[in-house]
């Protein structure tokens, strides 16, 4: 039987200026540890301190754009467009644009911060 899932839960986001994390599927909302689902909406400057995390991540703009920076380059991610990033693989995400940035992450397994090895955490 489907289960409606009513409501997110929101979650502290890291980096400056804050963001709005609100997940929907994934450990905290719904102790799922296969798969998060999460509306995220990042203000015009946000940045997140870089990660090397042991998830894979899918990330669909629905409004404005997202930088992804990555070893080797960056690129940036307009509204309809989508990113898929691998595990073991170190990037940092900002939204450094006017409109700042509005957009669905999909994390393979859950998102786990434990697993996000964040550069700040060295």
């Amino acid at each position: 039987m489907p289960r409606l899932i009513e409501n997110a839960s929101r979650v502290t986001a890291a980096g400056t200026p804050p963001k709005t994390i609100d997940e929907y599927v994934g450990r905290v909302n719904t102790g799922d540890g296969a798969v998060s689902v999460a509306h995220m909406r990042s203000p015009s400057g946000w940045a997140e301190p870089g990660q090397t995390p042991e998830f894979a991540e899918y990330t669909l703009v629905l409004r404005g754009a997202l930088r992804v920076e990555f070893d080797g380059g960056e690129l940036t991610v307009p509204a309809g467009q989508a990113v898929h990033t691998a595990p073991g693989e170190w990037v940092r995400y900002s939204s450094p644009g006017a409109d700042g940035a509005e957009y669905v992450a999909v994390c393979l397994p859950a998102f786990d911060l434990d697993a996000a090895h964040r550069d700040d955490e060295r």
